[in-house]
């Protein structure tokens, strides 16, 4: 089995255009050369983050297991850390969202979501019931 190949900061930030783009996630390197026209968030996510550390970008977004598995395809080195070089981005584990708090991010906002969304259906339906009673009142 081969050695992983090294790479710098340096050698990474050379490879920063559609042809040659190189991103670093967690202190791997990745290139995602062949994959700037199929990113589903468009080719311009990649190019600007292109040669860089992309850590914090990559988890913010939170990813899914697929793009996960496809991120493991593209694996071109190590990074290896050099006096200098900007500190390694400190991110919540692989999978993970968090907040300060600790809440998660997804779990919270969905669940305001859906109770603001019911409390309206049901200031809709009273409403509605209410000028429901009122026509039938001047009816008689």
């Amino acid at each position: 089995m081969s050695e992983t190949q090294q790479l710098t900061f340096s050698d990474v930030a050379s490879h920063n255009s559609k042809k040659d783009l190189f991103v670093i996630i967690h202190d791997k390197v990745y290139d995602a050369t062949k994959f700037v026209d199929e990113h589903p968030g468009g080719e311009e996510v990649l190019l600007d983050v292109g040669g860089q550390d992309a850590t914090e970008d990559f988890e913010d977004v939170g990813h899914s297991d697929e793009a996960r598995e496809i991120l493991n395809g593209m694996v071109a080195g190590d990074l290896k850390r050099m006096p200098g070089d900007p500190e390694a981005h400190a991110s919540a584990p692989q999978g993970t969202v968090t907040q300060p708090g600790g809440a998660s991010d997804g779990a919270g906002m969905g669940i305001m979501f859906y109770a603001l969304v019911l409390l309206g259906g049901g200031l809709a339906f009273g409403a509605y019931k209410y000028l429901q009673a009122q026509s039938a009142g001047e009816g008689k």
